[in-house]
């Protein structure tokens, strides 16, 4: 059964290298990002979405689907993995390997882009993400990168955008 757009939402964020304290999900910075994300996940629940679609990648889409799952147990919720390319994720290690797997045991649908890897791929991932989704969740804090890109996209084809800024974790406004 097709997923109904209306219902679906979509992840776009960076990897951990370029979130506050590189990531580190022992921070505190981290953890208000990922209570963000929680907080923005469950609205959007609220809100009647019950499709959830990420691009797998480390950071913001594998903690997003990790979210997903765990609101599985309180929402009838259904997740769409979409592969950049046959075999994408075969190199990560430890906690990003066992979650990859996780959230791909959980899909109900996973899509591969492309055969292999070729220049372009992510970006058709992130394209057909929007494509199927009617809002976008974006954990955006560099506006020259593929996130930025993708969030551009959803604005220009009329798809609706709630963002987490991480600039917020920079300055003076937050001690930790």
């Amino acid at each position: 059964m097709p997923f109904e757009k209306e219902k679906t939402a979509c992840f776009t964020g960076h990897r951990p290298e370029k979130l506050p304290c590189g990531g580190d999900e022992r921070s505190t910075a981290v953890k208000m990002l990922k209570s963000m994300l929680y907080t923005e996940v469950e609205m959007a629940c609220a809100e009647g979405y019950d499709t959830f679609i990420t691009g797998m990648q480390k950071g913001i889409d594998l903690w997003a689907g990790e979210i997903v799952m765990e609101l599985m147990n309180r929402y009838d919720l259904h997740m769409c993995a979409v592969l950049p390319y046959e075999g994408f994720g075969s190199g990560f290690k430890d906690k990003d390997k066992w979650l990859f797997g996780r959230i791909l045991d959980n899909s109900e649908r996973i899509v591969t882009i492309c055969p292999g890897y070729e220049p372009g791929c992510m970006n058709r991932r992130n394209t057909y993400m929007v494509d199927n989704s009617s809002l976008v969740i974006a954990v955006l804090g560099d506006s020259r990168s593929g996130t930025a890109s993708t969030v551009r996209y959803a604005e220009r084809c009329g798809v609706r955008v709630r963002r987490i800024d991480t600039d917020i974790f920079s300055g003076e406004q937050l001690h930790f």
